[in-house]
């Protein structure tokens, strides 16, 4: 048990080690996957463009860790979202985490997925932030942005979202009510990469850096 306890150890320091070091590759921007509406409605977006740190843009990254290729891993406290792709590498995106208190970790998967979708405010949301009308159509200047991946535990929807955003500006933050934003340009390179029932692990606080050895257990 000593051994076992050790070798778990190492491996998750490994991760640490790693998580410093990873040699990054930005990837080639493309506007490829926009569809004619994402254009349109891109170009007389209601917000400002925001500076993106370099290390918050989209890039080819080492990942080694044991999720499967398609599925998703957000690391809360780096602010990075990873689509796992095969050969070991995954694609890395910054993103806005929900502060503390309002975030959800553990995991899902993408139980639906839309197009520039309406956002209806939770009754929570309402209270909070509010008052919002009822239902805010899709579109540029709605909170969910390009596209949303629902995330659902079982059959429920756990109502927290991945989704684009019309407050660029706060990538990199721990900023929004729990959701995962992206850029609108990220999150619609991210929609047509995954699948519809693909497993997204959202690390909870202090967890950063232990996602190879919990996933070793989970494989």
């Amino acid at each position: 048990m000593l051994r076992s306890g050790l070798a778990w150890l190492l491996v998750g320091l490994l991760g640490l080690a790693l998580g410093g070091c990873m040699q990054a590759t930005l990837a080639p921007s493309s506007d490829a996957s926009l569809t004619p509406r994402d254009r349109q409605l891109l170009a007389n977006a209601p917000y400002a463009q925001a500076s993106i740190a370099e290390q918050y843009r989209r890039h080819i990254v080492d990942y080694p860790y044991k999720e499967r290729p398609g599925s998703i891993l957000v690391d809360t406290d780096a602010r990075y979202l990873y689509y796992v792709m095969p050969g070991g590498k995954a694609i890395r995106y910054g993103v806005a985490v929900g502060e503390e208190a309002l975030a959800f970790s553990g995991v899902a998967t993408v139980g639906r997925m839309a197009e520039w979708p309406d956002w209806i405010p939770t009754p929570e949301i309402q209270a909070r932030l509010g008052p919002y009308p009822p239902r805010i159509a899709g579109g540029p200047a709605n909170p969910l942005g390009a596209r949303a991946l629902y995330l659902y535990a079982g059959n429920k929807d756990t109502l927290y979202r991945i989704h684009g955003t019309n407050q660029p500006e706060y990538i990199g933050q721990a900023i929004s009510s729990g959701c995962i934003r992206m850029t609108n340009e990220d999150v619609i390179d991210l929609f047509d990469r995954v699948k519809q029932g693909a497993t997204v692990v959202v690390l909870a606080p202090g967890q950063s850096g232990w996602s190879g050895s919990t996933a070793a257990r989970r494989g």
